[in-house]
Order: structure tokens, then C-alpha cells, then sequence
């Protein structure tokens, strides 16, 4: 069965992995071995991870949803404000370890966690933080182990569901059933589920319309009425809309198959037509008489989430899934995809001679653009300057310009030349503190000796830097 591309909703994970769900504050309390205490601030979080640091500051290393554990060094002259940039940051929860610094958690912390709604936990002086984080990582694997199970076994029952007699109504009902919500298909008015109250069946409605009309998303999200809702595009102008009460990591993923399973069997022409084209097109060496006059997009992709749920989302069903990404074939202009880097080829007639295999190239070409500038998509340019130096001279002469460099600096250069010199984006972009980017790209410069502020350098540099990582 597919396996689950990345949902937004839940942060930033492995590209086209399943998100881990995060550990309940109420579990690690729960855990008689750790013999951790509430405190102050609210009961309930969600843990994503364990970041120990004694800094006045913190904030800066943290991504957001981590247990903060400190021996009480930070916070120490400035309670309020340390709480409050932790808080600011993201942060779940603050541990506090009595001893050796502190006999007892100081009151005014405690009343900073209270005042700005941080979790505050006392961790007892036998409980290292290793065994903390330990405990955060083993909850969070198994959480991840049900996750993968339940969405295996409702992949398996929509399956099941679409070989029945009456597939459509068969789906849509294992899908409700198994996001426990409520499940609608657009137009025709066919639902599944509970009944939704007014407020989340017009939002529903409304994301159903934006993602059935042509020319619009082909997913959208809201929340109305209690309810997380969330809308797929289908074959045509149908669309498969769903709201739950609450929402699971692998929700997406669940979604996504059926989105799939539905677009076979709405669409206007039989599902075997698809394989049809594409017999005649090995057969024959006909692209005319294989596809519609289009115009026809190539697509170049590259992530670890599920082609088919990709192709669904592209709207098409010609796809070839292979160890290096996924070529795909769609009649309609492609829209970034969660937990995807795309390459777009430019608008192609198949009626044209070697129209498709050019398309193809040029998508090939794209990704390799997407993936230098680490974007999520990319599409066919003319190739300027780029072009007019063949290949094995233009490697030659980037290998030599950028030999000094280790891979770190050179992907470090290639992120900060990406995003314009941008110190924040591009410490985003990949992942380190915006001081380690200014670090790495004052070494790059001091090796290749050259004015990193100079417009013909930075031309030079990102030309070569495009050559190298191709």
C-alpha cells in the first residue's frame, strides 16, 4: 500500500514520512520511573522532542514543541523573560532539575510558567535528563508504530471497499469510519457520517467549490464548527471533502488513498483508459493518438511519500515511479506538493515531434533547479547563460572554482546565494543556527578568496554551484 506523504498540520518531518504524533504531557507524568511533577502552567502539551541548555536564552536553537529541561542556571536572574522567549518560541513544556543548583523549584518561575501558560514539571534529582529524553523517544516510537498500523489496516479496508459492488458509497463509508468523521463527495451530494452541524458543513462546502472549480487548489483546509476540514480535488471538477472532530497524523495519508481510489472510479472515462493510451503510445510510438491535444506538462519528482497520492493530487494517473523519483504526465499545471521537490516542463502538444521527450528533459532539468535552490518546485526556463557552455567544460571549471570547498560549505554557499544572502531564510532552509551560516560563509569566502558581496562573483559562484550538484 502507498505510504503517507508529509501533512503540513504536523510541522516539520522527514519529507513523505509519517509524521509522528507528539507524547502527551500526560504520559511522561504518568511515568512512575521518571517522577516527574506538575508544577504551574497547563496540564496538557504535546512533546515533540527533549532539548537540554543552561543558556539565559535558549529560543534560538528551538524549533517548537520540545520539553525544555534546565538545572536552573538560565532563568536565574530574569524568570518572567526567560519564560516568556520560551514561550515565544514554542516551546511544550520547561523541566526544571532540583539539585545541584536548586533545592526547590523557585516560586517565582513558577508564577512566570502560570502567567504565560508553560507547562512547568519538577524533575527529582535521582532522574537524569538522558532518562527524560529516552522516555520521550520511546513513547514517541510507539505512537508512531500504532500511527503506521491504523493507517495500514484503513489503506487495506478502503482497498476492500472500492472491489465492492457499489464502490463509491463503500468508500466513502470505510473513510468516515475510519477518521471517525464525516465524509462528503462533490457534486451529487453524497455523504458519509455523522451529520455535520451548519457552521462546518458550509466551510465544507465552501473548500469543496474552491477545489472542484478549474483553475483552483487541488486540496484546501479550514476549521469551522468543532470540525478540522480538509478537501481534495478529484477526476473533473468532483472533489472528496472530510471533517473530523479531531485530527491524526496519518489522517492525510488515509484521505489521500481514498482521494485516489475516488478519482478511478468518478472519472468520466473508464479506468482502463489511462493504460489504453499508454499501450498504444509503446505500440504504436504515437503520442497524438495516445493523449488529448493537451497541453501536457512533464513532471519530475523527487521525495519518499506515495506517487499514486502525488498523482491524484497532479490530477493524473500516468505516472512512473522509479529509484531515483517519479516521472509523471498531467494535463494540468502542476501546484507544489507537501514533502515533494517538482521539476515543471513547459506546456507541451504531443501532436509535435518529440514534443513529450523534450517536455521530459526539460522537467529533468527543473528538479535538478528545485532540488540546487532547495524549492519546492521549479519550472522550465530558457537556458541563458547556462546553455551557451557545453556540459563537460562548464564541470570542469565549476570543480576547480569551488575545489576548496568541503560539501557543508558548498550547500551552505548554494542556500545563502538561494535565498539572496538571506542569513534567517537560509538558516531555515537548512536546518542550523543563522550563526553557523554566517561562520560557513565567511570560511567559503576566505578559501576561494573572493568578494561574496560582488554581483559577478555571486553570478559566478551560483552558476558553478548548479553545475556541481547536477
Amino acid at each position: 500500500m502507498p505510504s503517507p506523504p508529509r501533512d503540513p498540520e504536523y510541522g516539520n518531518g522527514p519529507a513523505g514520512e509519517p509524521l509522528t504524533p507528539p507524547v502527551p504531557l500526560a504520559a511522561l507524568l504518568g511515568d512512575r520511573e521518571l517522577g516527574l511533577r506538575h508544577l504551574a502552567g497547563p496540564a496538557t502539551a504535546g512533546v515533540h522532542g527533549v532539548h537540554a541548555s543552561e543558556m539565559p536564552d535558549p529560543s534560538p536553537y528551538l524549533l517548537g514543541g520540545e520539553l525544555l529541561l534546565t538545572a536552573g542556571a538560565g532563568p536565574a536572574d530574569d524568570p518572567d523573560g526567560y519564560v516568556a522567549r520560551l514561550a515565544g518560541a514554542g516551546a511544550a513544556a520547561l523541566g526544571f532539575g532540583v539539585a545541584p543548583v536548586h533545592e526547590e523549584v523557585p516560586a517565582a518561575l513558577a508564577e512566570a510558567c502560570a502567567r504565560h501558560g508553560l507547562p512547568l514539571l519538577e524533575v527529582p534529582p535521582r532522574t537524569p535528563f538522558s532518562a527524560v529524553a529516552r522516555a520521550v523517544g520511546r513513547l514517541m516510537a510507539e505512537a508512531r508504530t500504532r500511527e503506521l498500523r491504523r493507517v495500514t489496516e484503513a489503506q487495506q479496508a478502503l482497498a476492500a471497499a472500492a472491489a465492492r459492488p457499489d464502490p463509491v458509497p463503500a468508500v466513502l463509508a470505510r473513510l468516515a469510519a475510519s477518521l471517525g468523521g464525516s465524509v462528503a463527495l462533490w457534486p451529487g451530494g453524497r455523504a458519509a457520517g455523522p451529520e455535520l452541524p451548519a457552521p462546518a458543513w458550509e466551510a465544507l462546502s465552501a473548500l469543496l467549490a474552491r477545489v472542484g472549480r478549474e483553475g483552483g487548489p487541488v486540496t484546501a483546509t479550514d476549521r469551522a464548527g468543532g470540525h478540522h476540514l480538509a478537501a481534495y480535488a478529484l477526476a473533473g471538477r468532483a472533489a472528496l471533502g472530510t471533517a473530523t472532530p479531531a485530527r491524526a497524523p496519518g489522517d492525510h495519508t488515509v484521505a489521500s488513498v481514498a482521494a485516489v481510489l475516488l478519482t478511478l472510479l468518478t472519472a468520466e472515462r473508464p479506468a482502463g483508459a489511462e493504460a489504453a493510451s499508454l499501450t498504444r503510445l509503446l505500440l504504436d510510438g504515437n503520442p497524438a493518438a495516445a493523449l488529448t491535444a493537451g497541453p501536457w506538462y512533464a513532471v519530475h519528482a523527487r521525495g519518499s511519500g506515495d506517487p499514486q497520492a502525488l498523482a491524484a493530487a497532479l490530477g493524473t494517473v500516468l505516472l512512473d515511479p522509479h529509484e531515483g523519483g517519479v516521472r509523471l504526465l498531467t494535463d494540468r499545471e502542476p501546484a507544489a506538493q507537501p514533502g515533494w521537490r517538482l521539476g515543471v516542463s513547459a506546456p507541451a502538444a504531443p501532436s509535435a515531434p518529440a514534443a513529450l521527450a523534450t517536455a521530459d528533459a526539460q522537467a529533468a532539468r527543473a528538479l535538478q533547479r528545485a532540488e540546487a535552490a532547495r524549492t519546492p518546485l521549479a519550472h522550465h526556463t530558457d537556458p541563458g547563460f547556462a546553455g551557451l557552455v557545453g556540459e563537460a567544460e562548464a564541470r570542469a571549471h565549476a570543480e576547480a572554482l569551488l575545489g576548496p570547498l568541503s560539501p557543508a560549505l558548498r550547500e551552505t554557499l548554494r542556500g545563502w546565494l538561494a535565498h539572496h544572502g538571506n542569513w534567517d531564510r537560509t538558516a531555515a532552509a537548512l536546518g542550523v543556527h543563522r550563526n553557523t551560516v554566517r561562520q560557513r560563509v565567511a570560511r567559503a569566502a576566505e578559501l576561494l578568496d573572493r568578494d561574496l558581496d560582488d554581483p559577478d562573483v555571486r553570478m559566478e559562484l551560483w552558476f558553478a554551484l548548479r553545475v556541481a550538484a547536477g
